[in-house]
């Protein structure tokens, strides 16, 4: 098993892995691929990363260099492969991926574990103003998906699909929420919260000796 494999996914390895099993490329082509399909939008892939995630990839050997070549005065460029040990990990982690619902880790859930610190009525300001963004994003994202999908076809923006359709959703919810705040459906009290959430409550190490 390759290294890649016995460990999480990074999203800049996998994004080369997929790149190259398309055709050889050299860095500055896959950021192009990149930036043309509009990759980066969803997977926030940090700059300057992608040669880091070349560099673990030679070494476990799931690419190999092809040739390296050079056009005037530009800088040397070094053309990559995928190799069947970076194919059979590439395979592996999509198939895993798109199998397996995996809980992950979001800002926002953590920033509403802990909302109840807010009064209501800030609550709902905020919520507010996150649904105006929202409806930003989601208008831009339906225009990078007709534009993308028109030049590479629909298989090229599932990701795309899936991003517009978590972002409706969670306009929805927090439409509802914002809603249920203005008419008192739902409020809370901040001080009478802290009173009774930071009373001493049993110790249980002590009740479980």
């Amino acid at each position: 098993m390759s290294a890649s494999r016995s460990s999480p996914p990074n999203l800049w390895a996998l994004t080369v892995l997929s790149l190259l099993r398309e055709r050889p490329m050299h860095p500055y082509e896959m950021q192009r691929q990149i930036q043309m399909r509009h990759k980066a939008d969803v997977l926030a892939l940090k700059r300057g990363s992608l040669y880091h995630a070349i560099e673990r990839l030679l070494k476990s050997g799931e690419i190999e260099p092809v040739e390296t070549t050079r056009e005037g005065r530009r800088p040397e460029r070094t053309v990559y492969r995928l190799t069947p040990e970076g194919e059979e990990s590439l395979l592996d982690w999509l198939r895993g991926l798109v199998s397996r619902p995996v809980q992950e880790p979001s800002l926002f859930v953590a920033a509403l574990t802990h909302v109840h610190q807010l009064t209501p009525d800030d609550a709902r300001e905020q919520l507010m103003s996150r649904a105006i963004a929202l409806e930003g994003g989601i208008s831009a994202l339906g225009a990078i998906i007709e534009l993308v999908e028109a030049t590479v076809g629909r298989v090229s923006v599932l990701e795309l699909e899936y991003a517009l359709a978590v972002a409706r959703a969670e306009l929805a919810w927090v439409r509802s929420v914002s809603e249920d705040l203005s008419t008192g459906r739902l409020v809370w009290n901040v001080d009478q919260l802290h009173t009774e959430w930071g009373q001493d409550g049993p110790d249980p190490v002590r009740e479980a000796r």
